[in-house]
């Protein structure tokens, strides 16, 4: 199996999995799954589990959710990353929209932005990533949290998501941001159906004509729910199979409230590939 490898800004990260394992640290009290809420013991843990990388957010994207402001976010986040960092150099992304929450999170030792917003939400956000010389995630989304459920219509809903983010793959090169930088995300569950999810998942390593690296997330998320029949804390299982399955179909992240049952199975099709 090809070792996948991923560009930091002073330093390349590599992993002999299918995919590489990002684990979901919420610093808010509002995530839609309690069990992903915590700080650094948390985000140590599950580096000890097997994940690569440590995906902090001091906002909540859940459906419903309303948006945080930039001192807030810093609140929350820059104590967990400092804490992190007296322990473990584990590559840390930040998921926000704003350049000054990723700015501080930066100088305390953050490698990733995990932009919701695909750089359009604050227009400095891709010239700071472009200097720091940073990978940056960017995902497909309708409206806001607040409103995004309220549209889930599409014609072509592979075709619409994989135009957007080509179109913002393209933007965050003209803002110099290197094109071996640039991770791309569907946005499971971001103003999209089951119908919707099902095809992007199904697909999802076509994205953008397999230009970019594709990050996954669909850890416990309605879509799973609305497949399984279960309740957000009886998702597990599900969640390991559609992860399983995107991996399969070409995921190159995926982002995981369960590491260790995620890294677990990834060592099990990692053997059965070989």
């Amino acid at each position: 199996m090809v070792r996948k490898i991923l560009k930091l800004s002073n330093k390349d990260v590599y992993t002999d999995r299918p995919s590489f394992i990002m684990g979901i640290l919420n610093v808010t009290p509002d995530s839609f799954f309690e069990g992903s809420r915590g700080g650094a013991d948390k985000a140590l843990q599950m580096v000890e589990e097997g994940a690569d990388i440590i995906d902090i957010g001091g906002e909540s994207t859940r459906p419903g959710a309303e948006y945080v402001s930039e001192k807030e976010q810093i609140q929350r986040i820059i104590p967990v990353i400092h804490e992190i960092r007296k322990y473990s150099s584990v590559p840390i992304s930040i998921d926000t929209r704003s350049k000054k929450v990723m700015e501080a999170a930066y100088n305390e030792g953050a490698d990733i932005l995990n932009d919701v917003s695909s750089l359009e939400d604050d227009e400095s956000l891709g010239f700071f990533a472009a200097d720091k010389n940073i990978p940056v995630i960017l995902m497909h989304k309708r409206g806001i949290p607040l409103n995004m459920q309220d549209n889930t219509v599409y014609s072509d809903v592979f075709e619409e998501v994989s135009r957007y983010l080509s179109e913002r793959a393209l933007f965050a090169q003209q803002n110099g941001i290197a094109s071996d930088k640039i991770i791309i995300d569907p946005g499971i569950g971001f103003g999209k159906n089951l119908k919707a999810n099902s095809a992007l998942i199904s697909k999802c390593g076509q994205l953008c004509g397999g230009k970019y690296p594709v990050l996954m997330a669909l850890s416990r998320k309605t879509c799973i729910g609305e497949m399984t029949g279960e309740p957000v804390d009886g998702r597990l299982y599900g969640t390991l199979a559609a992860n399983l399955f995107a991996v399969l179909k070409g995921a190159f992240i995926v982002r995981v409230h369960d590491v260790k049952p995620c890294r677990n199975t990834l060592d099990v099709l990692k053997l059965l590939m070989e």
